[in-house]
């Protein structure tokens, strides 16, 4: 059984920091890109940021580039995404993502996401 879950989220000031965590299990981690995604109010959802099965290569929307890192350790199955500089326009519920990737995962695959909330 597939299970993402995500930590991490919580209040933060603007200009400040955080770190999101996804811990994935139940799939060949170590085959599979990963990928998160964000939803504000009202908003669709968005990719942030994908990082390749062996975190050789990453992409990120250009709201995120230069202040956001994902990163990942496939010897722990988790996935992570270092936000800096937060912006109020960052507050959203965060999202990990496993996309369809056969023969490893056949269909995308989601946490139950965390709140962001940039505030001052």
């Amino acid at each position: 059984q597939v299970q993402l879950v995500e930590s991490g989220g919580g209040l933060v000031q603007p200009g400040g920091s955080l770190t999101l965590s996804c811990a994935a299990s139940g799939f060949r981690f170590s085959k599979v890109a990963m990928r998160w995604y964000r939803q504000a109010p009202g908003k669709e959802r968005e990719l942030v940021a994908d990082i390749t099965s062996d975190g050789g290569s990453t992409t990120y929307a250009d709201s995120a580039k230069g202040r956001f890192t994902i990163s990942r350790d496939n010897a722990k199955n988790t996935v992570l995404l270092q936000m800096n500089s937060l912006k109020l326009e960052d507050t959203a519920v965060y999202y990990c993502n496993a996309p369809r990737e056969r023969p490893w995962t056949f269909r995308d695959y989601w946490g139950q996401g965390t709140q962001v909330t940039v505030s001052s």
